[in-house]
């Protein structure tokens, strides 16, 4: 997540140099003109409003990010995203960063006995949406095991809303729904198929 403020902040205590969080906001502006950097802002999906800070970057061409950095911090997971961004933008998609606000139970109990619960926000990498289309989409370079398959799931199951919902990751099996309705399917078949998933939509 990208934040002015503290990239300002950063420039003064680590290079000591005098820089607003305007600055820092006005070049960003200036990468976005210039086609380098495409912005994400992040959606409260059970608030239904727009959430200004932080908010995602996403380099328009991963080749150029890449050269520029002489392909060094070459993270798979933070590429793979880049590229599903890049995509559902192509295929005409307006793309946002979902938050979804949850209540989860914790081990503590109050003088009554009854749990205590804690407010957590999750994230959903992209809501695509155009005109009356939405997709809910988690981008997973694996799911090694239970686990993660948790983990990346969770905030799409606390959607309760009928838009499909998708995990997308690398070397995955061919598309298949769970019990809960959400779409497992792989990468490639995202990237290269069309309608993998039966949905002419897509």
């Amino acid at each position: 997540m990208v934040n002015p403020s503290r990239i300002a902040d950063t420039f003064g205590t680590a290079l000591g140099k005098d820089i607003t969080d305007d600055t820092v906001s006005q070049y960003i502006g200036f990468f976005e003109e210039a086609f380098l950097l495409s912005k994400a802002v992040r959606y409260d999906v059970k608030g239904r409003k727009y959430i200004g800070t932080p908010y995602k970057l996403y380099f328009e061409d991963v080749g150029v990010r890449n050269a520029r950095l002489n392909f060094r911090q070459i993270e798979e997971t933070h590429i793979m995203e880049n590229i599903l961004y890049n995509e559902l933008r192509f295929r005409g998609f307006n793309v946002d960063i979902g938050v979804v606000a949850v209540s989860e139970k914790t081990e503590r109990k109050d003088r009554n006995g009854r749990p205590i619960y804690t407010a957590k926000s999750l994230e959903v990498d992209f809501i695509a949406t155009a005109g009356d289309r939405k997709y809910y989409i988690q981008s997973a370079l694996s799911l090694d095991g239970p686990t993660k398959e948790d983990q990346e799931k969770k905030s799409l199951r606390n959607i309760d809303d009928s838009f499909t919902k998708i995990v997308v990751t690398k070397n995955g099996p061919h598309a298949f729904r769970d019990q809960n309705g959400i779409i497992t399917m792989d990468l490639f078949d995202f990237l290269l198929e069309w309608d993998p998933i039966g949905d002419s939509k897509l």
